[in-house]
């Protein structure tokens, strides 16, 4: 697989993030299930459908993401194609509906990324997983890796995650610097709104003034992430989320992905190889962007990720 490198026509980690909001493909019509969670609410899992025999692969997705975001929607193509089938779970909340009890989702979800894989792996006729995360899910999809070892073997054949931010505090605090404000200002529209409408049906859930005062991911995460979650306060909440000292811990084939240019996450922070087990491969590519990935030529396409995903789990997990 020939490694990612951003064409010459879309120059810059903030242009090769945002361009392919602007070259997102046309979705494909998936089938929803609803599926009950242990603790009375629920998640809406999107599939792509197929042969029994046929692989799956289940994609968990990034802060505020969905079935619908354009890395989503170039996998099911690629999936279609390759006659895969794919698992496109929701996070509580991300599917269009506001989900029942006061927790949300989080980076380091790693009970709700376990309760996802065994149910999927029961209803796959107890055939192994390949699975796959973007930004925030793939942090928490690492984590669980990590957290799980030699037993995840038991679930998955490997484990894939793209741009995922693996110091949280580094990501949280450098998207509050400079342009990149503009990320922070993106994703707290939508956590705001959603927290308040959650707040609505469980009055006193966290402080609402400082909710709406917000300004950063870690005032939001302080006021609103940590208390529903169990956490003391946001740094509290950084500091166990993150993934990366989990990457020493991970036993099956795993595969990471961070460009070195991500406005997410500077490249001083990415892992090295004296901070991975033999299992976990790293690639840093200099070009790519924030699960940006856009190849061709001019207007790009998005086949890059998943195509380098596919190959990954036909070809280096065995």
């Amino acid at each position: 697989m020939i490694p990612y490198k951003a064409p010459g026509w879309l120059p810059g980690g903030q242009a090769q993030t945002l361009w392919p909001l602007l070259i997102k493909p046309q979705p494909i019509k998936l089938r929803r299930e609803r599926w009950d969670t242990p603790d009375g609410d629920f998640i809406d899992v999107d599939f792509l459908d197929g042969p029994p025999e046929a692989p799956l692969l289940v994609l968990f997705h990034g802060l505020e993401g969905s079935a619908r975001s354009h890395y989503a929607i170039s996998t099911a193509h690629a999936c279609q194609k390759s006659g895969w089938r794919l698992a496109l779970p929701h996070f509580r909340g991300c599917s269009g509906e506001l989900n029942r009890r006061p927790r949300a989702y989080h980076s380091g979800d790693s009970e709700e990324i376990d309760w996802i894989l065994r149910r999927l792996h029961v209803s796959n006729d107890h055939r192994r997983i390949n699975a796959a995360g973007v930004s925030l899910g793939g942090n928490a999809l690492l984590k669980w890796a990590g957290e799980r070892g030699i037993s995840a073997a038991e679930l998955v054949t490997g484990v894939a995650a793209f741009c995922p931010p693996l110091d949280l505090a580094a990501c949280g605090h450098h998207l509050a610097r400079g342009f990149n404000r503009i990320y922070t200002q993106h994703f707290l529209n939508t956590l705001k709104a959603r927290s308040a409408a959650r707040l609505r049906l469980f009055p006193g859930l966290f402080d609402a003034v400082l909710m709406h005062g917000a300004s950063n991911l870690f005032q939001f995460d302080d006021a609103v992430t940590a208390p529903i979650h169990g956490f003391a306060g946001a740094a509290d909440y950084w500091e166990r989320a993150s993934a990366k000292p989990w990457l020493k811990s991970i036993s099956v084939p795993a595969l990471v992905v961070n460009p070195k240019n991500d406005p997410f996450l500077p490249a001083r922070h990415l892992p090295s190889p004296a901070d991975i087990s033999p299992s976990v491969r790293l690639e840093q590519p200099a070009t790519g962007g924030h699960v940006g990935f856009v190849s061709g030529s001019f207007p790009g396409n998005l086949d890059w990720l998943p195509q380098r995903l596919l190959h990954f789990f036909l070809f280096e997990t065995s």
